[in-house]
């Protein structure tokens, strides 16, 4: 039988979170496929991210970016979208398994929600969310069967506490 390999959403793919996390990837090519990046402002990077991993689509959030991103990663075949509303999108898209959100601050929320509601499991790197919507954020996955897993270094020691891990 063949092993399925992980097919993930980074939100924030130029920040640190985002980078480190495509080291991982770069690691475990057989464990994981990237499917979505993006950037809210860092272009560059993000292209050369796309051109690198080849995901299904990249969203520039300030869409002042979108035609030069566009331009670059058109003749790949990658889709390119813009704007705020788009992050919401990409994370519902079928091919994507695993939503890590690395963005900043009350970002990460809208789009977090949105890959809940569609029954996405969430790595989540942004506190953010669970500091202003946490009991909603953790109901809905509950409702939907969705797994959130902490990212952060503090979040992830806590849960490896409570879960009884060690790494």
């Amino acid at each position: 039988m063949d092993h399925i390999k992980k097919r993930i959403a980074i939100l924030g793919s130029t920040g640190s979170i985002g980078t480190q996390a495509l080291e991982v990837i770069t690691n475990y090519p057989n464990e994981f496929e990237v499917e979505v990046l993006t950037a809210q402002n860092n272009a560059e990077l993000l292209i050369d991210q796309a051109k690198r991993f080849n995901p299904n689509a990249v969203v520039i959030v300030n869409d002042a970016h979108y035609p030069k991103v566009k331009e670059a990663l058109l003749p790949l075949g990658i889709k390119v979208f813009a704007g705020e509303n788009a992050l919401g999108s990409v994370v519902q898209m079928d091919s994507v398994d695993l939503v890590l959100t690395a963005l900043v601050g009350y970002s990460g929320l809208m789009p977090t929600i949105k890959a809940i509601e569609a029954g996405k499991n969430i790595a989540l790197a942004n506190k953010e969310t669970l500091v202003v919507a946490g009991e909603l954020v953790t109901k809905l996955a509950q409702e939907k069967g969705v797994n959130i897993y902490p990212v952060d270094s503090e979040h992830s020691a806590i849960f490896q506490c409570l879960v009884g891990g060690v790494s």
